[in-house]
C-alpha cells in the first residue's frame, strides 16, 4: 500500500502523556515528510490550541481542526472550508438538552476557530487543558448570546454530571442537523451535520488530489472513529477507546510509548 498523506489525531494519540512531542515522533514525522507524505494533523483543537504544539511536530502545512469542521494552512492562512452550525440548530438543541439535564453550561467555537464565547459559568468549571484558553479570558454572556451565530463547535459541559451521561442523553433526544461526539476532553463537541474527522480529511484529499486508499490515520477517542474507519489503513493507538480499537485495522503502541512514531518508521522501511 502506498501512502501520500498521514492524518493524525493529536491528544492521546501523537502527543504523550504530557501532551508534548518526542524526539522519536518528532524524527518519525519528518521522515515522512522528506519522503514526500503529507503529515495532516486532525484534532479537535482549535488553531490556538494547535499553534501551542505546531512547531515542536513541524506542522508548517494543512490542518484539520474541530474535529473536521475547519481547514487552515498554517503557513498562509489560506482556509479550505469552514462547516457551521445553524443558529436554529443550536437553539433548539439547547432547549431541548437543558430541559432532560439542567444547569449545562454551553459554548461556541466561531470566527475561524479564534472565538470563544461562553456562558456565564462556564469559565468557573473550565481549566486551562480544556481549550488551551486561559478561563480568566473567556467572560461570559447569558446562554442567547452564546447562541445567536453559528458555531465551527458548540460545546456543552455540566459542573457534576459526567460527559458520557449529557453526551448519552443528548444521543436520546433524537434530533437531527447534527453530528455529536466526545474527544476525551471534559466536554461534549457538536459540529454541523455530517462533519467528521473523516469528512475533513476528504475534503483535504480531494484538493491534494490524494485517493482514500492512500491514507494512513491514527486515533484514540471518539471523535476518530469516523476517520480510521473511512482511511486506507486506520490505526489506534494502545490507550484507545474499545470501540476504536475494535474499528481499527492495526493497534500500536500507546501513545506514551511512541505508537505512531514506530508505525510510521516501519512503513518508511518497507515492513508490513
Amino acid at each position: 500500500m502506498t501512502i501520500r498523506l498521514i492524518a493524525t489525531d493529536l491528544d492521546g494519540t501523537l502527543l504523550d502523556d504530557a501532551g508534548a512531542v518526542t524526539a522519536r515522533t518528532r524524527a518519525a514525522l519528518d521522515a515522512a515528510r522528506e519522503a514526500g507524505i503529507a503529515v495532516v494533523p486532525v484534532t479537535a483543537r482549535q488553531p490556538i490550541g494547535l499553534r501551542a504544539i505546531a512547531g515542536d511536530a513541524g506542522f508548517t502545512q494543512w490542518a484539520l481542526c474541530g474535529n473536521g469542521a475547519y481547514g487552515v494552512h498554517l503557513t498562509t492562512g489560506e482556509q479550505l472550508f469552514a462547516e457551521e452550525i445553524p443558529v436554529a440548530v443550536q437553539r433548539t438543541l439547547a432547549e431541548a438538552l437543558n430541559a432532560v439535564v439542567p444547569d449545562l453550561l454551553f459554548a461556541s467555537v466561531r470566527n475561524a476557530g479564534e472565538g470563544f464565547v461562553a456562558q456565564h459559568g462556564y469559565a468557573a468549571v473550565a481549566r486551562l487543558s480544556d481549550h488551551k484558553r486561559d478561563p480568566g479570558t473567556m467572560g461570559g454572556v447569558p446562554l442567547d448570546t452564546v447562541l445567536a451565530a453559528p458555531s465551527l463547535k458548540l460545546v456543552i459541559r455540566h459542573p457534576s454530571v459526567p460527559v458520557p451521561d449529557v453526551f448519552s442523553a443528548l444521543q436520546s433526544l433524537g434530533l437531527e442537523g447534527f453530528e455529536a461526539t466526545m474527544s476525551g476532553a471534559p466536554f461534549v463537541e457538536v459540529m454541523a451535520a455530517g462533519v467528521t474527522k473523516a469528512t475533513g480529511v476528504a475534503q483535504l484529499c480531494a484538493r491534494l488530489g490524494i485517493a482514500q486508499h492512500e491514507v494512513l490515520a491514527f486515533g484514540d477517542a471518539l471523535n476518530d472513529l469516523e476517520l480510521l474507519a473511512w482511511a486506507g489503513r486506520g490505526v489506534a493507538v494502545a490507550n484507545a477507546i474499545d470501540v476504536v480499537r475494535d474499528a481499527a485495522d492495526e493497534v500500536a503502541d500507546s501513545n506514551a510509548d511512541d505508537g505512531v512514531a514506530r508505525v510510521i518508521e516501519r512503513m518508511l522501511h518497507g515492513d508490513a
